[in-house]
Parts: structure tokens; sequence; C-alpha cells
């Protein structure tokens, strides 16, 4: 007697072959060994942007272990995140790669990055455990559309030319302007939150700052005049501007504003952090009278970099060599705004190259945040930044990349 017929197997498509493209690859694979699990990157270069980041040595994710104060970082998507962390947040991110093998270490910021400082041993985990699971990756083979069948599935065309269909898709393929998920989830009926740059340095051309690169504020804060926009933590001076924490988070919190102003618009930067303009004032009173034949670029009672005090003491209208009986009321004044208030007109933006992150994509509402699955299309389902979702830096992008990447695909695997 014939046997009965083998069942075939559910055929999941994965668009998209980052973070949370791999992530929900090995969680549906491993779900559902029988599932035929694809995972499709356009480029030659899969988990390029986890490779390239944090300087090379990869922020996994962030030692915060509260869910609803994790969700805090997220400009966009905060509320409907608190969720899905408590479901796999970073002590489940820390605890699924231990179990793989590789540990992870938390910085005095709260960054997490593998013990080896090195991203290649986070890639070469994700690579192996696709692998091991038995998803198979397709490289240099984009998704170029995707189409819902008359009965069920999807008809799938790739970069390559060929015809796929699938029982499921995940599109995972990031929120830049040209990604092609976007345009997908828009051809499915999905709208779409336009996208802009979120994380990026300021353009600043000022004699303050010139020949300053790599000179650092450990302790500043930065605010756009005429909004509500400030955050504190270090500022660093590069060859085109203002970058480091503070710059990063500001542009986070204001990329809708800032891309509103066409990235010209006025910083304030307070070097002395806590200080008001008042305090700072004071307290370079009391260096005064304390050392008055003391020059002022060596007395600099705030802690800067002592080529920073420099610049600000003569950007005050103070010359080298002054002393501080010499220096008058109105330029003890003039340094305390300097130090607590300096003002410069940026003019253009760069973005971060070890984060490039976009704020926008497809609208929250329209998204299943349990299974990540479309509420209009079902067997459609997203992950990562193809979602109007985006962190401030500090390794919450990633996390939220794992997050969304493990639930789509343990949703997939379920059916």
């Amino acid at each position: 007697m014939a046997g009965a017929p083998k069942a075939e197997r559910t055929r999941i498509l994965i668009a998209g072959g980052g973070a949370a493209g791999f992530f929900a690859a090995i969680a549906c694979a491993e779900a559902d060994p029988g599932a035929d699990v694809t995972l499709h990157e356009a480029t030659a270069h899969p988990l390029a942007k986890v490779r390239i980041s944090g300087g090379g040595r990869c922020n996994v994710t962030h030692a915060c272990f509260d869910a609803d104060v994790l969700a805090e970082a997220f400009p966009r998507g905060a509320r409907e995140l608190i969720g899905p962390f408590h479901r796999f947040g970073p002590a489940e991110t820390v605890a699924w790669f231990r179990e793989r093998g590789v540990e992870l270490k938390a910085e005095k910021d709260g960054r997490m990055f593998p013990v080896t400082d090195d991203s290649a041993t986070i890639v070469d985990c994700l690579m192996r455990g696709a692998a091991k699971a038995g998803a198979r990756l397709f490289t240099g083979s984009g998704v170029k559309a995707v189409a819902r069948e008359a009965g069920v599935g999807f008809r799938v065309a790739l970069s390559g030319g060929e015809h796929v269909r699938a029982d499921r898709v995940l599109i995972a393929t990031g929120g830049g302007r040209v990604a092609a998920g976007l345009s997908i989830a828009a051809s499915l009926g999905h709208s779409i939150a336009p996208p802009v740059p979120s994380l990026f340095t300021f353009h600043i051309d000022d004699p303050r700052l010139k020949g300053l690169e790599g000179v650092a504020a450990p302790a500043a804060a930065a605010s756009v005049r005429g909004t509500r926009l400030r955050e504190c933590g270090p500022v660093l001076v590069t060859h085109w501007g203002l970058s480091g924490p503070a710059i990063l988070r500001l542009s986070a919190w204001g990329a809708r504003e800032l891309h509103e102003a066409d990235y010209r618009f006025t910083l304030s930067v307070n070097w002395a952090e806590p200080r008001t303009a008042d305090k700072a004032a004071a307290d370079l009173e009391g260096d005064r009278a304390a050392h008055p034949r003391r020059q002022v670029s060596s007395g600099n009672p705030f802690g800067l970099p002592s080529r920073l005090w420099e610049r600000l003491a003569a950007a005050a209208g103070i010359a080298p060599g002054t002393t501080w009986a010499t220096v008058s009321r109105g330029s003890l004044r003039a340094l305390a705004l300097q130090a607590t208030a300096s003002e410069f007109a940026v003019a253009g933006k760069s973005l971060n190259k070890e984060e490039f992150v976009t704020c926008g994509g497809v609208r929250l509402g329209e998204v299943d945040m349990a299974t990540m699955e479309s509420r209009l299309c079902p067997g459609l389902h997203f992950a990562g930044e193809v979602l109007d979702i985006d962190g401030i830096t500090g390794g919450y992008n990633f996390q939220s990349a794992w997050t969304t990447g493990w639930q789509a695909g343990r949703a997939m695997a379920a059916g």
C-alpha cells in the first residue's frame, strides 16, 4: 500500500539579510525545522551594518532590563515596543548569544559588546546559526515585488528575474528612502511614514572649532534654539563640526523638526553642564579671587579640554597671556556665556556611518506588534527598521531588530 503523500513544506521567504532578517530566519527555522526558510539579501554582503557598527565592535544591545525604561530610548515606537520588550528584551538577547557561545559585556554607559570587541564574532554567530537551523541564504538576490496570490500565499519577484512562491513573507529590508521594502509594503496596502535621517552629526563652520578635531567635552549639553530639544552627554569636535552621543541623541529626537528646517538652525552648547551662566560667572569670580596672577588660559575651573578652553577665552575677547587680575567683569561674563551657552550656526548634516538610522517606515498601527504580522495583509510580516521605529544611539536599534525579528520568526513558524 502506498504511503500517504508528504505534506508540502511551508515556504517562508525573508527579504533582507541584516540583523532583523537573520534573527527572524533563525527563530523561524528553529521553531519549525520542517519549514523551507530562505533569506534573500540584495547585496553580496549580508550583515554589513552589523559588521561595521560600534567602530567594528558591534554594540549588540543596551544593559537596560526594564522594558518600560528601555522603550523610553525610542523617539518613534516607544509605546508599541513595551510589550515586545517584555517578551524578548536585552536579557533574552544576552542569553540567546550566550547559548551560542558568545558572551557579551556591559560598559559604563550601558552599551553591550561581545567580549572579543570584534563584530565578526556576532556576524559569525548569526551565519552559523542560520546554517545550523537550515535557513538558506541567497546573496545578490533582492526582492523586487510581492503580490498576493488568488488563493493563499504570495508570488515574489526577485532581482535576478525569477519568480517564487511563498506562504509567508517577512520584509526586513531596512528603512532608507530607497528601501525596496517600503514600496512593497505600500503596494500591499500599507501607509508609510516618510523616512528621514536620524542619528546624524552637525555641520558647523566656526573658528572656535577649527583645529580641535578629536577634542571632546565629556559632560556637555546641546540644545536647538526655538525648540524643546535638549540632550546631555559627551560632545565631540570633528572635521566637519560636532558629533558625540549628545549630538546624535539630539538628532534622533529632532529628526523630523531638523529635516523640516533643512538642517539649518542654531545650536547652543553648554560645555560646563550643569552650570548656568550665573553659576559659571560666580565660579570664575572665585577663581580670579583665589589666583589673581594665574593666566586665564591655564586657570580652567570647569575641567574642560585645555585647547577648547583657550578658544572660548579668545572668543570672549581675552587675549593670550592675560591674568585673572586684569580681566574685566564684562570679559568674565562673556567667558561664562561662552562656557555655558556657545551658539553655533548649523548648516547641514552627515549621517553617522556606524548607525545610519532613519525614522519613518511602515506605520505601527497597521502591524500586530505581538506577531509583527500585517493587519491588512495576512501572512505578511515586518521586522527591523522598515517599521516606523528608531532608537537613540547605544545599542537600542539592534535590540529592536532582535526583538521584532524574533517575534516575526516565531509567529511565521506557528502559522
